[in-house]
């Protein structure tokens, strides 16, 4: 059975099938990428505990920056973020996000109830 989150008209916030949560990306705004980073992950908090999930089951993050530069930025937060021996598959690249002044963008697969 598949269970549906929030729909809306082009995506659902949350997609659970099989004992897994499929999160629609989150992005946020904010003048840093440190900034972009904790408002994001804080977004994922909120959409982990509505899955009935938690960041330490976190499956697969796939991570896309705007430019490769924020990379050590975005690791600053993220490390202090993910729970110590609970790190999930991580894939992080470069891509032109869907509007100018976005740094980031993470899309987040999770064990869940």
């Amino acid at each position: 059975m598949i269970e549906r989150i929030e729909t809306g008209e082009r995506s659902s916030k949350i997609v659970k099938h099989n004992g897994v949560a499929y999160l629609t990306g989150q992005v946020a705004e904010g003048e840093t990428i440190q900034e972009q980073v904790r408002i994001c992950l804080s977004k994922i908090d909120t959409l982990l505990e509505q899955a009935g999930s938690s960041r330490e089951n976190m499956l697969r993050v796939t991570i896309w920056l705007a430019d490769m530069k924020d990379f050590a930025g975005l690791n600053e937060v993220w490390n202090a973020w993910v729970p110590a021996g609970h790190a999930p598959a991580r894939a992080c690249g470069e891509a032109r996000l869907a509007r100018p002044e976005l740094k980031v963008e993470f899309i987040v697969d999770a064990a869940c109830n």
